[in-house]
């Protein structure tokens, strides 16, 4: 029978910025398992002064005294918990990441901009950061800023919609260490906002065991994460990893990551070049339509000019990303 397991968010279970497969596993499961997966978010710099009235889970606040006494090394942005080995997985397998569950794990967020970074550094060369109040009981979050009426300020409420902006496996061994920032084939930071609680990740394995980890909670994103942040927060997850040996039939030729939603396959491409990820993510999907449903390549490409969008996931992390919604039902 499948185990479950918990993995909380210790200096000793938490990677701060990198991917790895010299990195050993901090926990080994069957395949199947579920693991309950704590996962905190932000440095030390970006936390709420004590007189705002938020408080720093625990969890988080034993990280940052461990990376300021140099016991955690800081060597990228995100603080992934992880990594953990399903056992059997190989090479040219797939993992199925289904999503299971994702609970807030603390009642406030961040958002922040900073000097050379986000999609228009040049417009907004200088720092700005806030702290955003979250409704638990709601699932809403309360932004510090909206419209003026008769010279008061309408704060303005947005339901959250969580999901994990960092979820990924070891890359390729040549690869070396990684930062968290790029995401590439190995999954890492996707930023896709898609991928909320109920939607399954398929991720291409590179290394014995897949090696997986997540992190970068996010409570609400738009397409495209512009100013380099989204509502960044702490999350729990609740993750079944399931090995489909040999990539999976229902992922042909796995070499970038594929979710499905409910309703929607999606195939995504990155690259540092929008309009290469672009044509990735197009040729992901051609693929699926062909293997799936069993067109030609060139009924695949058409039917994508007429049924599937193609949207930008993020414009931020070095390597952009482009995804391609299929609905369900249309072919397969």
């Amino acid at each position: 029978m499948p185990t479950t397991h918990h993995l909380s968010a210790t200096p000793q279970t938490v990677r701060f910025g990198a991917f790895d497969a010299g990195f050993p596993p901090v926990l080994t499961v069957a395949s199947g398992d579920r693991v309950v997966m704590e996962c905190v978010s932000g440095p030390a710099e970006v936390m709420p002064p004590p007189e705002s009235g938020l408080t720093v889970p625990p969890a988080l606040q034993a990280i940052h005294e461990a990376v300021a006494a140099g016991t955690l090394p800081r060597l990228g942005p995100h603080l992934v918990t992880g990594p953990v080995a399903v056992a059997g997985a190989e090479r040219g397998d797939c993992l199925r990441i289904d999503i299971e569950k994702i609970e807030l794990g603390a009642d406030w967020g961040y958002n922040h901009f900073r000097p050379l970074v986000g999609t228009l550094p040049e417009d907004f060369p200088y720092r700005r950061l806030i702290h955003i109040p979250v409704d638990r009981a709601a699932q809403t979050c309360r932004l510090p800023f909206g419209p003026k009426r008769e010279g008061v300020v309408q704060p303005v409420t947005l339901p959250l919609a969580p999901f994990f902006g960092v979820m990924g496996v070891a890359p390729p061994e040549a690869w070396g260490s990684i930062s968290t920032k790029e995401p590439r084939a190995h999954g890492g930071n996707l930023d896709n906002k898609e991928l909320v609680e109920g939607t399954t990740l398929y991720l291409p394995v590179h290394h014995a065991g897949a090696l997986f980890s997540a992190g970068d909670g996010h409570g609400v994103q738009g397409d495209g994460e512009v100013c380099v942040t989204a509502l960044e927060m702490c999350l729990t997850g609740h993750f079944r990893l399931t090995l489909e040996k040999g990539g999976g039939v229902a992922q042909p030729a796995l070499r970038f990551p594929r979710a499905e939603t409910p309703t929607h396959f999606i195939s995504m491409g990155i690259h540092e070049d929008l309009d290469v990820a672009m044509k990735q993510a197009l040729r992901e999907m051609i693929a699926f339509i062909v293997a799936r449903a069993q067109l030609s390549a060139a009924e695949a490409y058409q039917f994508c000019s007429l049924a599937v969008d193609f949207r930008v996931t993020q414009t931020v992390n070095g390597e952009k990303g482009v995804h391609g919604m299929l609905r369900k039902g249309l072919l397969c």
